[in-house]
């Protein structure tokens, strides 16, 4: 349902505005025509859901992955639904998220820009500091500087900081009568010298195209323009590697059947060979020392033909277990296997009221762990199927170790502790307190901040996918 509402952008009167007055392609619809396919990966669809921006998603762009004339591409299209394009510190977060994705898989730029610019009120939570917007310009910059080409299409109005994107682009195309891209628009003109002058003439495709020189391509419909750019990407020479073309098995377990083993309940720990044997190639799994440090299950497989490397929670993560799982990330990353986590923090009994030995052996198992992952040079991507609590959600390669790809089940939890297992409210100085009322609004607000949703509309993932679909993802 949040999905269903995410698709529909600022609204159905919104929608008509925009396609019929303004004679503009809805965003969606743009992005059917330049790829090749309608199939893509959208990244943090619910980015802004709920957030105190209005009652939809305030991101006010979307971010994706597909392919364009056969080559994979990030694009970034602001959706002029939602504000009219204009830049929410949501938004920002979510551009700088994309950008960083095309960095670091080396993956073609496309923008598709039709922005009103900042959101002026919030200008401190959107411009000054260094992940703030002035990073996406200097990330297209240093992404031309590594190689990776960016193409983008004026396909609307873009204003102040929206007008730097695509002059920082190798290539642009602009569309007559629609796009239009100057720093400040006809209002600011008349409000500084009085004088009236029509967008157009200020700003529009012909003097970009004939004048200026800021756009490399006039394009006479919209149509017109993503054929443009279908072109361009013909022509930059950037043909990654050949996926191989293997044959390769689905599962023997239907994947539908993820959706009765999300686990809902955190107080038992789901037999997680059960999830894997759901999602690899022919439900074969070579696991790797099966019979040690059981709460850990390590072991290789292939998904979709592609040998990766699994590393999923089955119980607390023991000494053991986190001795295992070094090893097994190590041997990885000597192999350049890509390596798939799969988070499911099993709740931890009580702590004893003194530090024992194998709690603090424990830690420094925990600790060897975390710096394999972190120096392991292969791609990672992560899974949360069910809890993430704490600590193990660093172990098991969490957002702050920078996976990849980070994606979430509905289900998921996400926080530093289960509010089940408060018992007390702890207080400065050492001491507990048993109120009551105290506890009771803890506990609510830990649950409330847990949720996937609550995560998802913060971008500290890259987006809620159902478990039916996760081989796709």
């Amino acid at each position: 349902e949040l999905l269903e509402l995410v698709s529909k952008g600022g609204g159905e009167n919104a929608i008509l505005r925009h396609t019929q007055r303004n004679k503009k392609l809805f965003v969606r619809e743009r992005l059917k025509l330049l790829l090749d396919d309608e199939s893509f990966l959208e990244l943090s669809p619910l980015a802004g859901l709920n957030m105190p921006y209005g009652d939809v998603p305030a991101a006010g762009c979307l971010t994706g992955i597909g392919k364009i004339c056969g080559v994979w591409c990030v694009f970034t299209a602001n959706d002029a639904t939602v504000k009219g394009g204009t830049i929410y510190p949501i938004g920002v977060k979510k551009q700088l998220r994309a950008q960083e994705i095309a960095m670091q898989n080396r993956l073609l730029s496309v923008y598709l820009v039709d922005s009103g610019g900042a959101f002026l009120p919030l200008q401190s939570e959107l411009f000054p500091d260094k992940s703030h917007g002035g990073r996406v310009f200097y990330n297209e910059a240093i992404m031309s500087a590594m190689k990776i080409p960016q193409v983008a299409v004026v396909c609307g109005s873009c204003v102040a900081g929206g007008a730097y994107v695509p002059t920082m682009a190798e290539e642009a195309v602009i569309i007559d009568k629609i796009g239009t891209l100057f720093l400040a628009g006809p209002p600011l003109v008349k409000a500084a010298t009085g004088e009236y002058v029509s967008p157009e003439d200020l700003g529009g495709a012909k003097l970009h195209s004939k004048v200026s020189g800021c756009s490399d391509h006039f394009a006479s419909s919209e149509r017109e323009a993503y054929e443009c750019v279908r072109n361009v990407i013909s022509t930059l020479n950037y043909e990654p590697l050949p996926e191989e073309v293997t044959e390769h098995d689905g599962p023997l377990y239907s994947s539908d059947e993820l959706l009765g083993l999300a686990p809902r309940d955190y107080r038992c720990t789901l037999p997680v060979k059960l999830i894997l044997s759901r999602l690899v190639d022919g439900s074969r799994f070579q696991e790797f020392k099966a019979d040690y440090g059981t709460t850990l299950v390590t072991g290789f497989g292939h998904v979709e033909g592609h040998l990766v490397g699994v590393v999923a929670s089955n119980g607390e993560l023991t000494h053991d277990a986190s001795l295992k799982g070094s090893h097994f990330v190590q041997l990885c990353s000597h192999r350049s296997i890509p390596i798939l986590f799969f988070q499911n923090t099993a709740p931890h009994a009580a702590e004893p009221t003194s530090i024992s030995q194998a709690h603090s052996n424990r830690l420094k198992a925990q600790a060897s762990m975390m710096a394999a992952v972190a120096c392991a040079s292969v791609p990672k991507i992560t899974i949360v199927i069910g809890g993430c609590y704490g600590s193990e959600s660093y172990v098991m390669c969490g957002r702050s170790f920078s996976p990849n790809f980070l994606f979430l089940w509905p289900n998921a939890r996400v926080a530093l502790v289960d509010s089940r297992h408060l018992t007390t409210v702890p207080q400065a100085g050492g001491s507990d307190s048993t109120d009551e009322s105290e506890l009771k609004h803890l506990k609510q607000r830990l649950e409330e901040e847990s949720s996937a949703f609550y995560s998802s509309a913060r971008l500290w993932d890259d987006g809620i996918i159902l478990p039916q679909n996760t081989r796709k993802a």
